[in-house]
């Protein structure tokens, strides 16, 4: 390989193919021309070329001219509207071609031109051009054949092609430079020209080592001595004199790959975060992610890639390119780094892909009327797609049930659990039973409909074992209104829970009176007499809702109180100002029962019952009757001799009219001498309002029939018992429709609780992601509160769309989580890194390639502070005794006991010059510094590649 000998001692000469091809050229233009003058003269006073008489080479040569004269007259920005192709990964390089035939083949030019061509190139662009980088150039041609190699493999051939474009470019006084790939394609060695405008004639070569790398091109030393060979005599010894060139280095250092070698303990912080980025021993990457209690996530982020950059030094020995090899990458002014990502094989594990499944789980509900009949499908006919389902054994089941039915847990453990904004899904909250439910069914064998229908059918009967046992439903809350903001299923476990509860109080009430009854009984006469008073001022317990019969020698107890004391019960506290007409007594509000709890499809039978019996007030609902006669019990029995007037007065003010009089005059923080007037002048003048004075009024005859009772001995408006049998008849009735469309809200709303419960540092976009995500859920899974699907409904395709929008964005916060993760303690890096990264996936979001972006794709840098060296460092795990034999360490510059995977240098000479000649270093004001040699080495210890460009004079 000439490129790569050291024995070249011309100063101005460059192993390059012979030169001489392209003087030889030139002689040929003018071979077929005639010696007569006079004939010459008239051919050019006619301004006329006879072709007929050109040889094929010329006529190639004058098409190529012709396409050059078109490219130059037009400029990049006509080329852009004529369908230049932006060419990817290379910044904002376009290539325009031109396909052409000589000699029975074809050839293809193409033209590389960037939009901003008087820019100035960098060194380390890393959006350059191959050529670019290893030549240093800016605008450039390539012409090739169109054959399967693309490369010109024949000497002469190369020479020829070369001198041709060579020769249209300076007849079109362009300075573009040229370029013809020669040799094998693998070697990418390239053969180039360009013209300086002047006598300066600068050409290129560049050439690849695959194998078998001399050991002293493995050395810095050895490539600085290769490049002084190219312009010193060759009878120097290298190693001694000293010459001024120019160098700049790059380096690249990739952090090996998780596998059994390099897994080894982690350096934990007392707050348990991890600081190097490295599994433990046993551990995974996401063990400490909120996903870790359903699946293990492949780790998105394969590994970092850093670069180390020297900016361009002058070097004037050997030697101290011997002490630059022996530098540590700290040394290095910049550091770059940038993210290793590699597709994930195959489906990836995660919500999403067991959602889908759930998906076709709710396609398939609509073949069965009821959930037993998917578990019976083995025995009795039906699909066959049925019967080939898989249902995990009776230990799993079992397993799943321990779980959900552990004891100790409650719902207050997990009340704020779930995102602020997921209470727009109908489903459940995230701790909730019927949420784990859906959780565990998402992983319970492969999530079919075969596998969810005896996993649900166990379900209902713990619940039912937890009825009939009186005992509580585990991560259900026992209190509290019903949260008609969840799906069905969620309110009537809810539902259940306050049952269980309320029946274990009258449990225990009940046999709290039976004992206490009992001790009355065994009291002496002495005994009752002194326990007077105490007993006296007992107050019946609310949460006592049956009634007992005392015997009358209990009542004989009470007879020594004053008779209003006596007969007041259940009162709560005097209403201010306000007073009862008839017997002038302050008036008491009393204790009044609760409104009974009510589900979401009790409230629609309710709303049935009032569209039937009109929206008038006298409709015969038999709970607003039981609800208005128990207020009216208590209140009377708060208040006695108060009558209808009264209760109005205290329950619907609006049905009570004042007149302008005493009373109406009075405020509502009246004092008692006030009260005491307003005695003077009563009874107040009012009226009931017209609807409650009509004849027959419902009102009236349910207060005229309510019998003076305070609500701790009503009959409870909520009858736990009943309730209680309602809801378990629901839950071992439901289609199996209803049951997947309810799970499918759930499952979806309590996936997306769990991934926000990770932490991922201070990334705004994972958030906002995130509520975009929830309200994308909310609005596909509306429709299946509608309850009007069916298998072939157009939902389905919904949801499916749906589970795209749930990936995309579990993938985003995967990555964040492991950034985050990896470096902790440069958050800014890793903010910076994720932006990056999520500009880049807006970008191909919207070209819809999102399927699998990996390294080749991604390939943005970071810039890498000082303070952060330190943390990407760590990451570099000195290697184990198993990796060391894996390679024998060859090149020098190690990060913690790693080589760089890639060494890159360029070397360059600069010389000044006057006119038409290289001038001395005193030369005038006027020379101007040319880079007349310049050298482009990039490969490792088992490969090297070089581009050489030489200046010389012609």
């Amino acid at each position: 390989m000439e490129l790569l000998d050291f024995g070249n001692g011309d100063r101005h000469s460059v192993n390059l193919l012979d030169s001489m091809a392209s003087s030889s050229s030139r002689k040929n233009i003018h071979a077929d021309a005639t010696d007569d003058e006079q004939e010459q003269e008239e051919e050019e006073l006619e301004h006329f070329d006879d072709f007929t008489l050109a040889s094929s080479w010329e006529r190639f040569i004058s098409e190529i001219e012709a396409v050059l004269r078109v490219w130059m007259s037009d400029g990049p920005n006509n080329l852009l509207e004529k369908g230049a192709v932006l060419l990817e990964d290379a910044g904002n390089l376009y290539k325009v071609k031109s396909e052409m035939k000589y000699a029975m083949k074809s050839y293809c030019m193409e033209f590389y031109f960037k939009t901003d061509p008087d820019g100035k190139l960098a060194d380390w662009n890393f959006d350059l051009h191959d050529l670019q980088l290893c030549f240093g150039v800016k605008e450039f041609l390539v012409i090739a054949p169109q054959s399967a190699s693309g490369v010109v493999l024949d000497a002469p051939e190369s020479s020829k092609l070369l001198s041709a474009i060579a020769i249209a470019l300076s007849n079109c006084s362009s300075l573009w430079p040229a370029f013809v790939p020669v040799h094998d394609p693998s070697r990418k060695a390239y053969i180039g020209i360009q013209s300086m405008g002047t006598v300066f004639t600068r050409r290129f070569e560049a050439d690849r080592i695959g194998s078998q790398v001399p050991v002293k091109l493995m050395h810095l030393e050895g490539l600085y001595e290769l490049f002084v060979s190219k312009f010193a005599y060759s009878t120097l010894d290298l190693s001694v004199h000293n010459f001024k060139v120019r160098c700049a280095m790059k380096l690249t250092f990739r952090t090996l790959p998780y596998d059994d070698d390099n897994i080894k303990d982690a350096k934990i912080s007392k707050s348990g975060e991890n600081l190097t980025g490295e599994m433990s021993i046993g551990t995974q990457w996401d063990d400490d992610c909120s996903w870790s209690e359903w699946y293990s996530a492949e780790d998105p982020v394969k590994g970092f890639e850093l670069i180390a950059i020297w900016s361009e030094k002058m070097v004037e020995s050997s030697m101290e390119m011997a002490e630059l090899e022996n530098a540590s990458p700290h040394e290095a002014e910049k550091w770059l780094t940038s993210l290793r990502l590699e597709g994930s094989s195959g489906n990836r594990v995660g919500f999403t892909s067991e959602l889908r499944l759930l998906v076709d789980a709710l396609q398939m509900s609509f073949e069965a009327q009821f959930i037993e009949d998917f578990v019976s499908a083995v025995e009795n006919p039906g699909p066959d797609n049925l019967k080939s389902m898989v249902i995990p054994p009776p230990t799993v089941r079992d397993r799943v049930l321990k779980e959900l039915f552990i004891e100790g847990i409650q719902f207050s453990d997990f009340a704020n659990s779930g995102h602020k904004i997921s209470r727009a899904i109908k489903g459940a909250p995230l701790g909730s039973l019927f949420a784990q439910f859906c959780l565990h069914s998402l992983w319970f064998g492969n999530c079919n409909i075969r596998a969810i229908a005896v996993l649900w059918i166990e379900f209902v009967r713990e619940v039912r074992w937890c009825w009939e046992e009186s005992q509580l439903l585990p991560r259900m809350p026992a209190n509290g209104s019903i949260d008609l903001s969840t799906c069905l299923i969620n309110q009537k476990l809810q539902m259940l829970a306050i049952c269980i509860e309320r029946k274990c109080q009258l449990s225990e009430d009940y046999q709290d009176c039976i004992g206490s009854l009992d001790q009355i009984d065994s009291m002496s006469e002495e005994e009752s007499v002194v326990g007077d008073d105490s007993f006296s001022l007992q107050t019946p317990s609310e949460e006592f809702s049956g009634k007992v019969d005392r015997k009358p020698e209990d009542v004989d107890l009470f007879n020594e109180k004053k008779s209003s004391d006596l007969t007041r019960r259940g009162s709560a506290g005097i209403v201010d100002s306000m007073m009862l007409l008839k017997s002038h007594q302050s008036m008491h509000a009393p204790y009044t029962q609760e409104a009974p709890l009510m589900t979401e499809d009790m409230h629609e039978e309710r709303l049935k019952a009032v569209e039937a019996f009109g929206d008038s007030f006298d409709f015969s609902a038999q709970l607003e009757r039981d609800i208005l006669t128990s207020d009216m019990s208590a209140f009377k029995a708060a208040n006695p001799g108060a009558i209808f007037e009264d209760f109005i007065r205290w329950h619907s003010p609006g049905d009570w009219e004042e007149d302008d009089g005493p009373e109406g005059s009075k405020s509502s923080s009246s004092s008692s001498h006030d009260i005491k007037k307003s005695k003077d002048s009563w009874p107040p003048q009012g009226r009931l309002s017209k609807r409650m004075s009509e004849h027959g009024n419902l009102w009236r005859k349910l207060w005229n029939s309510a019998p003076a009772l305070p609500a701790s001995e009503q009959k409870p408006l909520l009858d736990p018992n009943r309730e209680g049998e309602k809801v378990l008849h629901y839950l071992e009735t439901l289609q199996p429709h209803e049951l997947l469309e309810q799970m499918v809200c759930a499952a979806f709303r309590a996936a997306a609780d769990t991934l926000c419960q990770t932490s991922f540092g201070e990334l705004k976009q994972v958030e906002t992601e995130m509520q975009q995500l929830y309200l994308t859920m909310a609005s596909a899974l509306r429709a299946l509160q509608v309850n009007h699907l069916s298998g072939d409904s157009e939902t389905i395709e919904d949801l499916r769309r749906l589970t795209v929008a749930f990936e995309q964005v579990e993938k985003l916060l995967t990555l964040a989580a492991s950034l985050h993760r990896k470096l902790i303690q440069a958050p800014r890096l890793s903010r910076e890194i994720f932006n990056d990264y999520h500009n880049f996936y807006i970008q191909t979001k919207g070209k819809g390639l999102t399927e699998d972006i990996d390294e080749k794709e991604f390939n943005k840098k970071q810039e890498v502070r000082d303070h952060e060296r330190e943390v990407l460092s760590n990451m570099f795990v000195p290697p184990t005794a198993n990796q060391s034999w894996r390679k024998v360490l060859s090149m020098g510059n190690l990060l913690n006991g790693h080589e760089p995977i890639l060494r890159e240098i360029i070397f360059s000479l600069r010389d000044r010059v006057s006119g038409n000649h290289y001038a001395a270093r005193s030369g005038s004001i006027s020379q101007q510094e040319i880079e007349t040699y310049r050298m482009y080495i990039c490969g490792t210890s088992n490969d090297l590649r070089v581009a050489l460009s030489v200046v010389s004079c012609d």
